[in-house]
């Protein structure tokens, strides 16, 4: 059975080699380097079996993108704790969405008046827009990348026609195409990233519903999400130009 890598990072600035991998399954660490072939260095390793290899890498590569603990504590917070960070964040919100549908989208009202019409009212006084309108208003960014299927779910069609009342208080609202995110390797994860230093990676069950809300601070988990944010937004579209393409395949 083949391992469900996720790359960890690299200190490389040019062809991303060395590099460090998480096999998601086992928890094992895999490091990608220069292999040490010479005979001479090879006799010198210890308990090196005909079957193993070695690999060269710079000991920054594992300070600064190894793990730091053996099992990894999450740091969970409630729901008050974690809208307070859409109010205190200084420079940047961001998310990514994965799923197929939300839970909390289909018990709203909104959702219901979008089966039945095929649109979704809004209520601008709504907290939420409040909120955006003014961080955006002081200059802050607020924005997201919502992974679409083809076709859409009938959850993804509601917040695709509700995107025009986010983007009207200021969010840059960007989509994909599942399997554009799948050649990107975005992973399949939800999370909100703000200022850059702080993760809210948000955790589901199988029936679409918030369990709870983990806080990443840790910096080379911190940056690996703002490597999944950079690669989205570069192979995002606008939210109007994929409508446009979700209307021509109706």
């Amino acid at each position: 059975m083949a391992r469900q890598l996720r790359f960890t990072g690299t200190d490389s600035k040019v062809d991303g080699c060395p590099a460090l991998h998480t096999d998601e399954s086992t928890g094992e660490v895999i490091v990608q380097g220069t292999p040490v072939t010479d005979l001479g260095d090879l006799a010198q390793l210890q308990h090196f079996g005909p079957d193993d290899a070695a690999v060269a890498v710079p000991r920054e590569l594992l300070v600064n993108w190894g793990p730091k603990e053996m099992e990894r504590v999450p740091e969970l917070v409630d729901r008050d704790a974690f809208r307070l960070l859409f109010k205190t964040f200084e420079h940047t919100a961001w998310r990514l969405e994965t799923r197929r549908g939300y839970a909390s989208d289909r018990q709203d009202p909104d959702f219901r008046a979008f089966l039945a019409t095929g649109t979704s009212p809004c209520d601008p006084k709504e907290p939420w827009f409040i909120n955006i309108r003014a961080q955006t208003t002081a200059g802050k960014r607020v924005g997201r990348v919502r992974v679409a299927d083809n076709p859409p779910t009938t959850e993804q069609l509601f917040l695709l026609d509700y995107a025009r009342y986010n983007v009207a208080v200021g969010e840059d609202m960007r989509y994909l195409w599942r399997e554009d995110a799948d050649r990107a390797a975005l992973p399949a994860e939800d999370f909100w990233i703000f200022d850059s230093r702080i993760v809210a990676l948000l955790h589901f069950d199988d029936e679409d519903n918030m369990l709870d809300i983990e806080l990443i601070t840790e910096p080379a988990e911190v940056v690996r999400y703002a490597i999944v944010r950079d690669a989205a937004m570069h192979h995002a579209i606008p939210f109007d130009q994929f409508a446009v393409q979700v209307a021509a395949t109706e």
